[in-house]
C-alpha cells in the first residue's frame, strides 16, 4: 500500500493529511497489544485534529494496557476517488493498517451533517454499513459524541452508542470487548452484556413503535435492556485527562494552538442551546491545575498561542488569576492568549488589556436576537445596555472591530425583532463614534445570522423551524435595513440548517434516508462542495418521507419524542417549565443566582454543581 500511496499523494490536495508520522503520535508494537481501536472522525484531518474530544480520547485509550488506539479521518473528495480507483482501503494514520484489522471502530459524532460521511468511511474500509450485516464480534462499530443524545437516525448502523462523555465509558466497553474476545462470545451475547454498562445504548435491543398516522409513539426495550439509558459524565473533572503531550500536526489545522478546557457545562440556560443542557452539571478545574496543564502543553508543542475553552469563558470564577498566571509565562515567550466565548454582560476590559499584550484578537459577542423582548424569550440574559457598555469599553481601549452573532427564525420572532438586529448594529456604530480612541483606523462591525435549528433536550425541542422561504425573506428584510457602511452582513444558507433539523429531530426511519442520500453521492455534507439539497428531496420522495414533518412541524407538548428514552440529566419537567416561561417572555435566573432544580446535580456525589 505504501507504494500506491506514493503514487497518488502527489495528485491530491494537502497530502500531509494522509501520511501520519506527526510529533507526539503514539506507536506501539502490534504483537504487544491484544486490542486495537480505530478512533474515527467523520470529517477531514484539519477539523478532526482540532477537536478536543478526539485528543482526550486518544490519550485515555492509549493509556489502557494492551490497547493501541489509532486515528482515522475522512479523506477529501480527491483522495477518496484515488483510493477507490487504486483499491486502497481506508487506513489508520499510525500504522497504515486498514480498518478491517481493528477490533473496535469508534466514531466521534458532534454534528448531524456528518452522518453520510460515516457511511462513506465504512464503505471505503470495505466494512458492511448496517449493524445487522456484521455478524461477527469484531470489528465492533460504535459511536459517541453530542449528537448521540438522539441516537435514532443512526441506530441501524452502529452496534452500540455512547451516551455522555466518552472518557467515562469507552474504557469499560473495550475491557468487555477484550473479555468477549478471550472467551469467544457471540456478538449478540456481547451486546446484551454491553447494554448493562451505564451510558451504553444498544439500538438492536430497542424496537420503535409508530401509530396509524405514522407518528412516533414509543421505543420498547427487549432482552433485559434498560427502559432508559442515562448519560455518563466525568465526575472528577479536576483530575481528568488533559493531553499535554497531544499530537502536533504536520500541516496547518483549523485550531492550530493549545486548547485549555476550563470547565464543562454552562450556568446560563439559554433555551435554544443544546450544549448548555446536555453537558450539565457544571464541573471546573482549579486555576493551579489549569496553569500546570497550559504550561506543559505549550512547552511540549511549541505552539505560539493558547486559547481558553468552555461554553462561556468569562463565567469562569478564577479567570483573572488564570490569565495573570498564563501571561507571566506567555508574554516573555511571545505566546498569545485568546479568550473566545465572552459574554457582553461580564466583559472585562482589565482582562482583555492584560491578555492582548502579545497580540490583539478581535472581539465577538453573541446577542442572538435583535430586541430585548426576544432575548428574554430565549433567556439570553443580556441587555442592549450591557452590550453597548462592553463595546464602548473596548472602543476606548483601542479596538476598532466587533463581530455580532444572531439567529433568525427563533420562536415568536417578528419582523420587528429582525429589524432590531440592524438597529442594534447601528447603535454599535454610534457607540464607536462616541467612544473610539482612534477614529482614523475606522470601524468594522460584522453581523452574522444563522437559521434557528430546534434541538433535542432543550426547551425549544417542540418548536417548528421556519420554512426556508420565510428564512430567506427575513434575511432580505434585514439586509435592506443594514444602512451603515461600517456594517458587513453575512448569513448562513437555510438548506443545511433545514436538513440539520431533519436529522436532529429524526426517528429511526431517517436511517433509510441517510443511506439513500449516501447512495446519491452525499459525503462531507458539512462542506458546500459535498452538500446538495436535491439529494435530500429526491431521496425523501423515494422513501415516502416528508422532510417538513421533521423540520417545520410543531410538536405537541404531550407528543412522544424519539429521544425520550435517553436521559441527558435535565428532566423533561424543566424543559416544559422553560418552554412556558419562553412563551410568557419571562427570564429564568442563571445557576449561580438560583438553582431551578433541572436534575443535573444528581450526577454529582455532593448533589450540587460547582457552577464554574
Amino acid at each position: 500500500m505504501e507504494k500506491k500511496l506514493e503514487r497518488i499523494l502527489p495528485k491530491v490536495q494537502k497530502p500531509a493529511r494522509y501520511t501520519g508520522g506527526e510529533y507526539g503520535e503514539i506507536q506501539k508494537d502490534r504483537t504487544a497489544v491484544d486490542l486495537r481501536m480505530a478512533l474515527c472522525f467523520p470529517d477531514v484531518y484539519e477539523i478532526g485534529m482540532s477537536n478536543t474530544g478526539m485528543r482526550i480520547l486518544y490519550r485515555v485509550l492509549n493509556d489502557m494496557p494492551g490497547v493501541w488506539c489509532e486515528r482515522v479521518f475522512a479523506p477529501w473528495f480527491d483522495m477518496a476517488k484515488e483510493m477507490r480507483e487504486n483499491h486502497i482501503p481506508l487506513y489508520a494514520l499510525e500504522s497504515g493498517d486498514p480498518l478491517t484489522a481493528f477490533d473496535a471502530i469508534g466514531f466521534s459524532l458532534g454534528y448531524e451533517m456528518a452522518y453520510t460521511t460515516v457511511l462513506e468511511m465504512l464503505s471505503l474500509a470495505g466494512i458492511p454499513l448496517h449493524s445487522r450485516e456484521r455478524e461477527s464480534l469484531t470489528p465492533l462499530v460504535f459511536a459517541g459524541g453530542s449528537v448521540c443524545c438522539n441516537p435514532e437516525p443512526m441506530a441501524d448502523y452502529f452496534d452500540l452508542m455512547i451516551v455522555g462523555e466518552g472518557e467515562a465509558v469507552d474504557r469499560e466497553v473495550l475491557e468487555l470487548l477484550r473479555t468477549a474476545k478471550q472467551e469467544n462470545w457471540s456478538k449478540a451475547d456481547f451486546l446484551r452484556r454491553a447494554a448493562g454498562i451505564g451510558g451504553v445504548y444498544v439500538p438492536s435491543l430497542y424496537e420503535p413503535e409508530y401509530d396509524e398516522n405514522g407518528l412516533f409513539r414509543a421505543v420498547h426495550p427487549r432482552d433485559g435492556a434498560p427502559a432508559a439509558v442515562t448519560k455518563r459524565i466525568v465526575e472528577d473533572f479536576e483530575n481528568s485527562c488533559f493531553p499535554a503531550d497531544a499530537i502536533v500536526p504536520n500541516t496547518e489545522i483549523v485550531h492550530d494552538r493549545v486548547g485549555l478546557e476550563l470547565f464543562r457545562g454552562c450556568i446560563r440556560g439559554c433555551r435554544f442551546c443544546q450544549a448548555g443542557h446536555i453537558y450539565r452539571p457544571v464541573r471546573s478545574r482549579s486555576v493551579e491545575k489549569l496553569l500546570e496543564h497550559g504550561k506543559e502543553a505549550l512547552a511540549f508543542s511549541g505552539y505560539q498561542e493558547i486559547t481558553l475553552l468552555s461554553l462561556s469563558t468569562s463565567d469562569y470564577r478564577g479567570l483573572n488569576g488564570l490569565c495573570d498566571g498564563l501571561m507571566d509565562y506567555c508574554e516573555p515567550r511571545g505566546i498569545g492568549l485568546s479568550l473566545p466565548s465572552l459574554r457582553a454582560d461580564n466583559f472585562s476590559m482589565d482582562i482583555m488589556q492584560r491578555v492582548q499584550k502579545v497580540r490583539k484578537s478581535g472581539l465577538t459577542f453573541a446577542p442572538e436576537a435583535g430586541t430585548q423582548r426576544l432575548r428574554d424569550v430565549i433567556n439570553k440574559n443580556v441587555t442592549e445596555e450591557e452590550l453597548l457598555r462592553s463595546c464602548a469599553t473596548a472602543f476606548r481601549g483601542g479596538w476598532n472591530g466587533v463581530k455580532l452573532y444572531f439567529m433568525l427564525g427563533l420562536p415568536t420572532e417578528t419582523d420587528e425583532d429582525v429589524i432590531g438586529i440592524a438597529e442594534l448594529a447601528d447603535r454599535v456604530v454610534h457607540c464607536w463614534r462616541e467612544n473610539a480612541a482612534n477614529k482614523a483606523r475606522g470601524l468594522r462591525v460584522t453581523v452574522s445570522t444563522s437559521c434557528f435549528v430546534p434541538k433535542p433536550h432543550t426547551p425549544f425541542q417542540w418548536e417548528p423551524q421556519v420554512e426556508r422561504s420565510e428564512y430567506l425573506r427575513r434575511v432580505t428584510l434585514l439586509r435592506e435595513h443594514m444602512k451603515a457602511r461600517a456594517v458587513t452582513y453575512n448569513w448562513h444558507e437555510a438548506d443545511t440548517s433545514y436538513t440539520e433539523a431533519v436529522l436532529s429531530r429524526g426517528d429511526r426511519r431517517i436511517g433509510a434516508l441517510i443511506h439513500a442520500i449516501w447512495r446519491r453521492g452525499g459525503y462531507l455534507e458539512s462542506w458546500s462542495e459535498g452538500f446538495d439539497l436535491s439529494r435530500w428531496t429526491e431521496s425523501a420522495a423515494e422513501l415516502g418521507l416528508s422532510l417538513d414533518d421533521y423540520a417545520v412541524r410543531e410538536r405537541a407538548l404531550t407528543e412522544a419524542l424519539p429521544w425520550d428514552h435517553i436521559n441527558m440529566g435535565v428532566q423533561k419537567r424543566h424543559f416544559l417549565r422553560e418552554y412556558e416561561q419562553a412563551h410568557r417572555g419571562c427570564l429564568s435566573p442563571d445557576c449561580r443566582a438560583a438553582c431551578l432544580g433541572c436534575g443535573a446535580a444528581a450526577f454529582l456525589k455532593e448533589g450540587r454543581c460547582d457552577n464554574g
